[in-house]
């Protein structure tokens, strides 16, 4: 059976959707959600394969900033919608689709290309590896209270429409964005995503609701949730779905908490993708009344590893020489020898000389943003020192301030 592989063209686009729904078990685009994605596309960016004039799969991808340690924005590609048809699979329809895009991102001068993965076995084959860890909570509120820092009395919660407070909303996330690793800048247009509301996502909840945290009349803080009212014969048990919560100083974040927690007729308040370092389990006064679940978060492939290494900060002084296998991207296999001062600018250029440290790029890619340990990753087989001292000194300079984290949406 011959396909066809080439980039989409507008007219194109239903059947490409179509193709991806069917991938996804047929259930359709919300006509908002269809309506939005098509508008942030970038077709030149999208692959098809054809089988005649049926789309059998599809592959694309976004470009935007994602936030690295050290506060930079590194030009990066965001894959999403990969499908092969169920009559097409194991014939290396997908392999044909990653070779052509990550050549594509490579020809754009993007380092990096990242992803949220539906099956999370799939992309290891072709460089990618988990990079972040995202925590899903669900909470007790009739058993959990909340240790409220000073300063929280003189903050304000009041009431919004999600799409009258969208614009202090993105304000808020546009300064927090830079101060956590996996955080993508939002590109004019994606301030939509956050606050789709199609009915079918909402679980039986009710329609998005939005709460602003305010210290003297300036916006420091938002959350969004869904209520999804429950009864029993002691009472009520409704939930309090949070989707987003964000906040630019601990009184706002700790009062936003309080509010979701105070909330009539609840008595859960369930989260998911939040960070691993989330600070509302320090902020409980009763943690094992928090069911805590995390799973893997962003993937992200280093295409070129170079640039890649060399724009991000680093912890701690580092000078290691890497050993690196990437057989699907060749043009990063070899010895790479980098440098950097801590917080620094870096260098990382092509070495003969004898390497310290030998690992696969999917290696280099989780621990890129600072959440997977090097030490971690050679407990598992998948580093070797080969200098005494090598492994302790990259691995604290990879380390990061805060846990990396991406939130959905992006």
């Amino acid at each position: 059976m011959t396909t066809e592989l080439r980039v989409l063209s507008a007219a194109e686009s239903d059947a490409w959707f179509g193709c991806l729904e069917l991938a996804f078990g047929g259930v359709p685009f919300s006509p908002e959600s269809r309506e939005m994605y098509a508008a942030l596309a970038e077709p030149q960016r999208a692959l098809a394969h054809w089988d005649g004039a049926d789309c059998v799969g599809t592959a694309g991808s976004y470009s935007f900033r994602l936030t690295v340690p050290g506060g930079a924005a590194v030009p990066t590609a965001g894959v999403t919608g990969v499908s092969v048809s169920s009559t097409h699979r194991r014939q290396g329809l997908l392999t044909a689709m990653m070779r052509r895009q990550l050549d594509d991102v490579r020809s754009w001068g993007e380092p990096l290309a990242v992803l949220l993965a539906s099956e999370p076995g799939i992309y290891g084959r072709f460089g990618y590896s988990a990079a972040t860890t995202e925590t899903n909570l669900r909470i007790d509120t009739s058993r959990a209270s909340l240790a409220l820092p000073p300063g929280t009395g003189g903050v304000r919660v009041r009431r919004s429409s999600p799409a009258q407070a969208l614009d202090a909303c993105e304000a808020v996330y546009a300064q927090l964005a830079p101060s956590r690793p996996g955080t993508p800048l939002r590109r004019p247009g994606w301030e939509r995503v956050p606050v789709n509301d199609p009915e079918s996502g909402r679980k039986g909840g009710s329609p998005l609701q939005c709460v602003l945290a305010e210290r003297d009349g300036e916006v420091t803080g938002y959350a969004t949730f869904h209520l999804r009212p429950a009864w029993d014969d002691a009472g009520p048990r409704g939930t309090v779905a949070v989707r987003d919560l964000a906040a630019l100083d601990p009184a706002s974040y700790a009062a936003l908490w309080r509010f979701l927690f105070g909330i009539d007729l609840t008595t859960v308040v369930e989260c998911h993708n939040r960070p691993a370092d989330d600070a509302v389990l320090r902020l409980v006064s009763d943690v094992r009344r928090c069911e805590v679940r995390q799973r893997d978060g962003l993937y992200v492939r280093l295409v070129e590893l170079g640039a890649a290494l060399e724009a991000r900060r680093y912890q701690a002084p580092v000078d290691v020489v890497l050993e690196v296998e990437d057989t699907f991207c060749p043009w990063n296999a070899g010895r790479w020898r980098l440098t950097a001062e801590a917080k620094g600018a870096a260098t990382c250029r092509r070495t003969d000389e004898e390497p310290d440290l030998a690992l696969s790029v999917n290696q280099l890619g989780a621990a890129y943003l600072g959440g997977v340990s090097l030490t971690t990753l050679a407990a598992a087989g998948q580093v070797r020192e080969l200098r005494v001292g090598a492994l302790a000194e990259a691995a604290l300079a990879f380390s990061s301030d805060v846990q990396p984290w991406c939130p959905h949406g992006f």
